[in-house]
């Protein structure tokens, strides 16, 4: 075991603080990574206070992580020290279930491990994993991956959460060239998605309510926007869309984007409201449409994707932060209030 510096928090309503606990030596198919920045996701937020329930304190969230290789273990082959690598929300599964099987390790039917909060098999029942927020991390080989030396490295660590959770479903659907496609929110997801699903090739529609983001999504790649307050500019864009991105994570009408897609279309929830969204089932007989969700990637998938914002030289838009600013950049989250990802700079520690 060795020490590590980190930042937690100790109950919802409770302030980031330095941090020192013990993380594993690299056992044989370990990587043990510095890390050089980790992203700041609404999930890092609604963990540490606890929205969804059954956080465990003290807690060190992060999973949008970018970092050096340090140390190996002695059957690591891939990866060397000095390598730059990638952690995003998982760092083990089963490997066994029909899932994990399929490269789909996100949705191992025996419940993967996630990156932070999540009981750790490796180091001991009573044990559990902290996050990125820290200056090193110990991950199964199988769960690291490459990052592209050409990309931003602070930009790129937003690749691992929001990247993958939008390239996923793009890639799964098949956005590409001749296919319409529409992103509702313009947050950290939302411009991942336009970015990327104007890489592909894809007709690309920014759906959002400010029309002070219309200028934003079009620099971002959206060829057309529609104000989705605006009866008239939805009455012009319904059954227009093949797919739809809805990255939202409050509540808002659903039935409202359903009406935008043509016959076969789809909406892919990626965002997650803490409270269910009514849906009016008419929206979708009438139409043939489906309502579809979509998690991250698995670890092939990812990779594909990391890859592929390499070739396109695409990262997030971000503001770097300090460790010491997480509580600020948590209030200004809550309000929108940045564009598009807070990235905590490890050097700050």
């Amino acid at each position: 075991m060795f020490t590590c510096d980190a930042f937690a928090v100790d109950g919802p309503d409770k302030t980031f603080h330095p941090f020192t606990f013990e993380r594993r030596d690299p056992l044989d198919h370990d990587v043990d990574i510095e890390i050089l920045y980790c992203g700041v996701c609404h999930s890092d937020l609604h963990t540490a206070r606890s929205d969804w329930e059954g956080t465990i304190y003290p807690c060190v969230p992060g999973h949008e992580i970018v970092g050096k290789v340090r140390r190996v273990g002695k059957k690591v082959t891939r990866f060397k020290e000095g390598d730059t690598v990638g952690v995003g929300c998982m760092v083990n599964s089963c490997g066994t279930c029909d899932c994990c099987r399929a490269g789909l390790e996100q949705y191992c039917e025996k419940g993967n491990t996630l990156t932070y909060n999540s009981p750790d098999p490796e180091t001991g029942k009573d044990r559990y994993t902290f996050g990125g927020y820290s200056k090193r991390i110990v991950v199964n080989d199988n769960f690291v991956l490459s990052v592209p030396e050409n990309l931003d490295l602070a930009g790129a660590a937003p690749l691992l959460c929001a990247g993958i959770t939008t390239y996923s479903p793009l890639r799964h659907w098949k956005a590409g060239k001749g296919m319409k496609v529409g992103v509702a929110g313009l947050g950290g997801l939302g411009h991942m998605a336009v970015k990327l699903a104007h890489a592909m090739g894809a007709d690309v529609t920014m759906l959002t309510t400010s029309p002070s983001k219309e200028a934003d999504a079009r620099r971002l790649g959206a060829h057309h926007v529609v104000l989705t307050r605006d009866s008239e500019n939805l009455a012009k864009a319904a059954k227009t869309l093949d797919l739809i991105i809805d990255t939202i994570a409050a509540k808002h009408n659903i039935d409202a984007y359903l009406n935008l897609l043509k016959v076969n279309g789809t909406l892919v929830q990626v965002g997650a409201p803490a409270e269910p969204l009514p849906v009016g089932v008419f929206n979708l007989i009438t139409a043939r449409r489906s309502l579809a969700g979509s998690c991250i990637g698995g670890i092939a998938e990812t990779q594909e994707m990391l890859d592929f914002c390499g070739k396109h030289n695409i990262t997030a838009d971000i503001e770097l932060i300090k460790a010491q600013e997480i509580d600020k950049a948590y209030e200004r989250m809550l309000k929108s209030d940045v564009k598009y990802r807070f990235v905590i700079d490890m050097a700050s520690f």
